[in-house]
């Protein structure tokens, strides 16, 4: 089960070692639950991304209103833990809210962008834009 994300942004604040940032990220990504098969289709395939990557997006309705759901795989153990950081960013969250929270200000705000590569960044990015168009869809 991952953490929430502000427990997520606190860890990293305390890890100074870029190493022990990429392992925090993997370990994170070992912890996103399974993603089924059945979920890993061409429509939620995420385009852009160097690694393969699946996130597929529901809605769940409770007594305060409806949620995003997400679930989400890669390819790549890496990758994952960005995965797992975006699951954990939106998860939860109101359509309405999800569709106007970047989460390349997250990817920012841990200091990625500096230690990964362009087209991981890039992937990332794709990732945000497809949460936030879906988040927009499900809020319409």
């Amino acid at each position: 089960m991952l953490p929430p994300i502000e427990t997520i942004v606190e860890n990293f604040e305390f890890i100074e070692d870029d190493y022990m940032r990429l392992e925090y990220l993997i370990e994170l990504g070992r912890a996103l639950p399974p993603m089924p098969e059945a979920l890993r289709t061409d429509e939620n395939r995420v385009r852009g991304c160097e690694s393969q990557v699946w996130i597929d997006t529901k809605l769940d309705i409770d007594p305060s209103g409806p949620k995003m759901s997400l679930q989400g795989f890669s390819d790549s153990v890496i990758v994952c833990g960005f995965v797992a950081l975006m699951l954990s960013l939106y998860n939860g969250l109101a359509p309405g809210k999800a569709a106007e929270t970047d989460g390349l200000e997250l990817f920012r705000q841990l200091q990625f962008g500096s230690h990964v590569t362009s087209k991981r960044s890039n992937g990332v990015r794709e990732m945000v834009n497809r949460i936030r168009r879906d988040a927009a869809r499900l809020a319409a």
